[in-house]
C-alpha cells in the first residue's frame, strides 16, 4: 500500500519542515544527526561482523572438510586389510562422491637449514587429485606420476619454513622404526619434493606431507593395511542422510565418525560466538534508538506552541502523531539506508581494505597464524542482511511511538498558556 494514501500531503510537509534544522533548533538537530550516524554505524557494523563470521564459518569448514573429509571409517584393531573392498563399497553408497584409504603418521621433516614437525598422509594420486582443495592449488611442481615414484608434497607454508622449492630434497626421520637389541631405532628416508601446494589454511599449510598410499604403507611398517577410509558426500550437512547406507557398506564391525563429532566444539564455539556478537552489536542500533526518543521529546517540547496552532485550526490527534512519526522515522529509515549501502561495500572489499590497512599500518592484521586464514573472507547472506535492516527499521519506528503520542496528547491551551 502507498504510504501516501496513509497519510496526507499537508502531514508530510509539516514533518518536512520540522526535519530541516534551524539555528534556534540546533542542539536538537545535533541530537538526531548522533542518532542518525549511531544507526548507520551500528547496521553498517552489523552487516561487516556478520558477513566476515560467516565468511570465516564458511571458508573454515571448507577447508577442513576439503582436506579431512566428511566421515572416517577406522578399524577398532590394528588396520584395515579389506580397505580396498570397503572402499569400492562406501563408493557405490548414493551420495557418496569419494572414499579414499589412508596412512598417517607424525614425522619430523628436516632440511639443509632447518627442520619441524609434520603430518605425513599416504594416499593414492587418483585420490589426492579428487582432494581438489590439494590438487587445485599446487603451486610448484605437479602430481604428475605421484604413484610411481618417492616424491612428497609439502604445504607452502612448510616449504617456507624449510627453505625448500619442488626438486629439493628432504629427510624424514619417525620414531617408530625397526626394532634393534637396544631398542627401536629411529626410521629415516629421503625424499625429493615433487609438489608444493596452498591449501590457504595456515596450519594445514604448515604441517601437511602428501606421499604415496604404498610408500607410505613400507615407510611406517603397514604393508597391504590403511589406518583409515576418508568419505566425501555430497552435502556435508546431510550427514545424516549417508550414514545408514555407509554402514551398511562397511558390513564389519569398525568405527563411523563424521565431520561434525570430531570438529563440534570448534564449530559450536563459532556458532556462539556469532550469535554472541548479533546481540551485542545490536545494542549499537539500540543505543541510536534511544537517541531518537530524547530527541524528539525535545522537539516535541520546543514545537509545543506550534502543536496547539495546529490542533485550533483543525489538526487532527491522529495528524499530530502522523507527523512526529515521520519526522522520526526518517532519520531512521535513512539511517539504515545508508549503514546498508555502507556495510555492503566494506563486506563486499573487506580483503582489499584489510590490504590497504596493512600497508598503512605497516604490520599485518588478521596473520594467518592466528586466523588459520590466509585471506579475510568475508559473505553477505541476503537472509540475514534484511533480518538486520527490519530490525533497525522497527527499532526506529517505536522509538518514535513515545514522543508522538505525547505530541498527539497535549492539550493547545496548556500549550498556549505556557508559551
Amino acid at each position: 500500500m502507498n504510504p501516501r494514501a496513509l497519510i496526507s500531503g499537508f502531514e508530510w510537509t509539516i514533518a518536512w519542515r520540522y526535519l530541516r534544522a534551524r539555528r534556534r533548533d540546533g542542539f536538537i538537530s545535533v541530537i538526531a544527526g548522533f542518532s542518525f550516524l549511531g544507526i548507520l554505524l551500528g547496521v553498517a557494523t552489523l552487516i561487516v561482523v556478520m558477513a566476515v563470521m560467516n565468511g570465516f564459518r564458511q571458508e573454515l569448514m571448507g577447508k577442513i572438510l576439503g582436506v579431512n573429509g566428511h566421515a572416517f571409517i577406522q578399524p577398532y584393531g590394528d588396520g584395515l586389510a579389506d580397505y580396498d573392498g570397503i572402499a569400492e563399497r562406501v563408493r557405490r553408497v548414493k551420495g557418496v562422491t569419494l572414499a579414499a584409504p589412508l596412512v598417517e603418521g607424525q614425522v619430523l621433516i628436516t632440511s639443509p637449514t632447518s627442520s619441524s614437525g609434520a603430518l605425513v598422509r599416504g594416499v593414492r594420486e587418483a585420490d589426492l587429485r579428487n582432494f581438489k582443495a590439494v590438487s587445485g592449488n599446487i603451486r610448484e611442481g605437479s602430481l604428475d606420476g605421484f604413484d610411481g615414484g618417492e616424491g612428497i608434497g609439502l604445504g607452502k607454508r612448510l616449504a617456507g619454513f624449510l627453505n625448500v622449492i619442488a626438486g629439493d630434497k628432504v629427510r624424514l626421520i619417525s620414531p617408530k622404526g625397526p626394532s634393534t637389541p637396544f631398542g627401536s631405532a629411529p626410521r629415516q628416508k629421503t625424499y625429493r619434493v615433487t609438489a608444493v601446494f596452498e591449501i590457504g589454511m595456515s596450519e594445514f599449510d604448515a604441517s601437511f606431507i602428501f606421499m604415496p598410499l604404498t610408500e607410505a604403507q613400507l615407510y611406517f611398517d603397514v604393508e597391504g593395511q590403511a589406518q583409515m577410509i576418508e568419505i566425501f558426500v555430497e552435502n556435508p550437512d546431510r550427514m545424516d542422510d549417508y550414514l545408514p547406507g555407509i554402514r551398511e557398506a562397511v558390513g564389519q564391525p569398525h568405527g563411523l565418525t563424521d565431520w561434525r563429532l570430531r570438529n563440534r566444539t570448534f564449530f559450536g564455539a563459532l556458532e556462539v560466538e556469532r550469535n554472541v556478537m548479533f546481540l551485542i552489536l545490536t545494542l549499537i542500533v539500540l543505543v541510536a534508538a534511544l537517541n531518537i526518543i530524547s530527541g524528539m521529546t525535545m522537539l516535541v517540547r520546543d514545537k509545543a506552541r506550534g502543536i496547539a496552532i495546529l490542533r485550533t485550526m483543525g489538526a487532527t490527534r491522529g495528524s499530530i502523531l502522523k507527523i512526529f512519526i515521520i519526522t522520526g522515522s526518517a532519520i531512521g529509515v535513512l539511517g539504515t539506508i545508508c549503514g546498508l549501502i555502507l556495510g555492503l561495500a566494506i563486506a563486499w572489499n573487506a580483503e582489499s581494505l584489510r590490504q590497504f590497512f596493512s600497508w598503512l599500518a605497516g604490520k599485518t592484521l588478521f596473520p594467518p597464524e592466528l586466523y588459520f586464514l590466509s585471506r579475510l573472507p568475508a559473505d553477505v547472506q541476503p537472509g540475514e542482511t534484511v533480518t538486520i535492516v527490519v530490525m533497525a527499521l522497527t527499532l526506529s519506528l517505536l522509538a518514535t511511538l513515545y514522543p508522538a503520542w505525547k505530541a498527539a496528547t497535549l492539550d493547545p491551551v496548556e500549550a498556549l498558556r505556557g508559551e
